[in-house]
C-alpha cells in the first residue's frame, strides 16, 4: 500500500539529503573555495521555497504522481549541468548556479507532493502510522545510509552527481509504473459534521 510512495521518499530524500550534508564538501573537494561551495549550497535551498510553492500549487491541479514525476524528470539537467560545469572553463560558476536553481526548484521542493502521495495510501485510521512508517523508512536510506555511503565519492563529480541522477531517474518511473492518483478521490464521506450547538 504504502510501498510504491515510501521509494519515492527514498529517491527525493537521497537526492534531498546528498545534496543538504554533501553538496559544500563535494564542491570543495571537486576544487572550489569553501566560500563559493556554501554559496551555492545556499541558492540551491533558496530555489525551493519558490519551488515548494510551485509544487504545493501544481500538486492540487494535475495530481501528486504527475507532480512528483515532473519534479523528478525536470531535475535532471539541472543535477547534469551541475555535473558538467567543471569543464565549462569561465563559464562554470554560472553553469552550476544555472544547474543548481533548477535543482532546488524542482527535487529539492518536490517533498510536499511526495508526503501528501504518501499519506494518502492509507485509510484514515492508519494514515498517521502508515506516514510516519513509510517517512522513517525513507529517512534512514536518504538521511542515513545514503550520505554515508557517498562521503567517500565527492570528489569526483560523474560519481557524485551521477548517482543523484541515477536516484532521480528511478524515482520518476515509481509513480507511473507503480503508483495511483489520489487526487480527488480519497474517501467518500457518508457522515455530515455535526452542527455547532
Amino acid at each position: 500500500m504504502g510501498l510504491n510512495p515510501s521509494r519515492c521518499g527514498i529517491c527525493d530524500g537521497t537526492g534531498y539529503y546528498l545534496i543538504a550534508i554533501l553538496l559544500p564538501k563535494a564542491l570543495v573537494d571537486q576544487g572550489a573555495a569553501v566560500a563559493v561551495s556554501f554559496g551555492l549550497s545556499s541558492l540551491v535551498f533558496a530555489a525551493s521555497i519558490p519551488g515548494k510553492l510551485f509544487n504545493g500549487y501544481i500538486m492540487e491541479v494535475i495530481g501528486r504522481r504527475w507532480t512528483i514525476t515532473g519534479s523528478f524528470a525536470l531535475a535532471i539537467p539541472g543535477l547534469l549541468l551541475m555535473m558538467a560545469a567543471h569543464r565549462m572553463g569561465s563559464a562554470a560558476t554560472i553553469v552550476f548556479e544555472a544547474g543548481t536553481l533548477i535543482t532546488g526548484f524542482t527535487v529539492l521542493s518536490c517533498f510536499p507532493a511526495v508526503r501528501m502521495y504518501l499519506s494518502e495510501q492509507f485509510p484514515t485510521a492508519l494514515r498517521g502510522r502508515g506516514h510516519f512508517y513509510g517517512e522513517s523508512f525513507a529517512r534512514v536510506f536518504a538521511g542515513v545510509i545514503a550520505p554515508f555511503l557517498m562521503a567517500s565519492h565527492t570528489g569526483s563529480p560523474a560519481i557524485f552527481f551521477g548517482t543523484i541522477v541515477g536516484v532521480v531517474a528511478v524515482g520518476a518511473c515509481i509513480p507511473l509504473m507503480f503508483g495511483r492518483e489520489t487526487l480527488g478521490n480519497l474517501e467518500a464521506f457518508t457522515e455530515t459534521a455535526p452542527e455547532l450547538a
